[in-house]
């Protein structure tokens, strides 16, 4: 069982920047690929961002390519999405999740435990 838990959600002006925040419990998560995903109302969850087990492979969403950058660090369970350039198109609950396997998915099917998500207002 693998519990996730997203934080460095918020308020910022356009242009601006955050960073969110994923801490994992459990054992499996250096072995795990894992991703940030978003919901706006109305919406389906779409892929941000993913990372391999390693770190050493990302994949990004055209949309946030060249202004997000995912990252992980194994010894302290924790995944990162860095976010700068803010557009209000970015407004969403933003959610970590991690897959059973090392690669992760561009699919949310591809994932098997996700957090609660965190709210990401950008105002213009």
């Amino acid at each position: 069982q693998v519990q996730l838990v997203e934080s460095g959600g918020g308020l910022a002006q356009a242009g601006g920047s955050l960073r969110l925040s994923c801490a994992a419990s459990g054992r499996t998560f250096s072995r795990s690929g894992m991703g940030w995903f978003r919901q706006a109302p109305g919406k389906e969850r779409e892929i941000v961002a993913r990372i391999n087990w390693s770190g050493s492979s990302t994949v990004y969403a055209d949309s946030v390519k060249g202004r997000f950058t995912i990252s992980r660090d194994n010894a302290k369970n924790t995944l990162y999405l860095q976010m700068n350039s803010l557009k209000p198109e970015d407004t969403a609950v933003y959610y970590c999740a991690a897959s059973s396997g090392p690669v992760g998915s561009s699919s949310v099917r591809g994932y098997d435990y996700w957090g609660q998500g965190t709210q990401v207002t950008v105002s213009s």
